[in-house]
């Protein structure tokens, strides 16, 4: 499921970014949505980069797992409230997989007492 919103976000980061992947194929926008380092610093790029999907995964990867920007900084509204959404998106997976685990073991302790009492007899 964690796999899957990652995936789902940075194909929604791909697409949205600077009028999406066509047109950031044509022309680099002046002021684009995600700066990214080679935005920031022009001196590390390559002439003429462009963010790839790559690009976009890794943002999606590095949000979900550190609940907020590392690299990639969002400069749109609709970006940091993409961002703050994905954030809680992974904290509540985070949650319901802890959650389980929990279930899943406090059952089992809960069992298994139980169960070895009923072996026994007086």
């Amino acid at each position: 499921m964690w796999a899957i919103t990652v995936l789902a976000f940075s194909l929604l980061y791909f697409e949205l970014d600077s009028g999406g992947p066509a047109a950031r194929a044509h022309d680099v926008p002046p002021t684009p949505a995600l700066a990214f380092p080679q935005h920031l610093s022009p001196e590390l790029n390559a002439p003429d980069w462009r963010p790839r999907y790559i690009d976009y995964f890794y943002l999606g990867f590095t949000n979900a797992t550190a609940f907020s920007p590392t690299d990639v900084m969002p400069l749109a509204p609709w970006a940091k409230i993409v961002m703050a959404v994905q954030s809680v998106v992974s904290l509540l997976i985070l949650g319901l997989v802890v959650a389980r685990a929990v279930n899943v073991l406090a059952c089992r302790a809960a069992v298994t007492p139980s169960s070895a009492s009923r072996g026994r007899t007086t």
